[in-house]
């Protein structure tokens, strides 16, 4: 007869719920896995197929009760941890709609958003489209993989334990997010520079013939030349966004080994 006493239970019950809380609140926040067009029941499904799958994997579970005070604790900071991770690479893509919105800016078209259910919020036209062409580029490099292979790393660097995490990692994150500007405006600049020369002789074309109408004349201009740009620069953003997806991996083992205090 096999007999199962309440510590083995609750070693069972531990190994699959916290691993998989830490899985859920990375599917909830990540790129691509966490769309809001993916139904709550297919996240939910696949969150516990990973535990299921990397549980036996992981070092021992701490000999405490689920329900008790200090079991829902940790499994309060496996959700925080998994939530970093997913905002990590959120960044990223976070960096791209905001290349978007300066470039629609600069052709004239920062009036041209739409309802984006992702965000919950209008969207410009461009930030959508260049948010699209990043997370194509995302699955086409495996990025999807990498990145819950990073995430598989982080139950070494930072595993299942009681305490509390070093508050010295959530710098990272805070210091990670300037990028949303840096690598935003970065990716934007080649635009941005010849729509600003554009803009910048249309002005002067406007003060020595002041019967030409700037905005008769410069909204086309500027929104031909931006698309042509658009067309032309877009197809070579590839190893940008491949460079910026593997900052966005080391900066998630950064993350982790600082709230491990390594």
């Amino acid at each position: 007869m096999i007999s199962v006493d309440i510590d083995q239970l609750y070693t069972w019950i531990n190994a699959f719920l916290w691993p998989f809380f830490r899985i859920l609140a990375l599917l909830g926040t990540a790129p691509l896995l966490g769309e809001s067009s993916i139904p709550t029941r297919v996240k939910v499904g696949f969150a516990a197929i990973i535990a299921v799958a990397i549980a036996p994997t992981l070092a021992p579970m701490p000999a405490v009760p689920t329900a008790s005070f200090a079991g829902i604790w940790i499994a309060v900071q496996q959700v925080f941890i998994g939530m970093a991770l997913g905002l990590t690479m959120r960044i990223v893509f976070a960096a791209v709609q905001t290349a978007g919105e300066f470039i629609g800016l600069q052709m004239g078209l920062s009036f041209a958003s739409f309802f984006d259910p992702a965000t919950g919020a209008n969207t410009a036209v461009l930030s959508r489209l260049m948010n699209v062409v990043a997370m194509l580029v995302f699955m086409a490099l495996n990025g999807h993989l990498l990145m819950l292979g990073t995430f598989a790393h982080s139950f070494d660097i930072l595993p299942i334990r009681m305490g509390a995490l070093d508050p010295n990692g959530w710098g990272v994150l805070f210091e990670w997010s300037s990028q949303v500007m840096v690598s935003g405006m970065l990716l934007a600049l080649p635009l941005i520079i010849v729509l600003l020369t554009i803009n910048l002789s249309l002005g002067i074309l406007n003060r020595t013939a002041q019967q030409l109408s700037v905005f008769a004349v410069g909204f086309p201009i500027s929104l031909l030349v931006g698309l042509t740009l658009l067309a032309i620069v877009l197809p070579q953003t590839t190893p940008f966004l491949s460079r910026l997806f593997d900052a966005g991996y080391a900066s998630m083992a950064r993350l982790v080994q600082a709230l491990a205090g390594a």
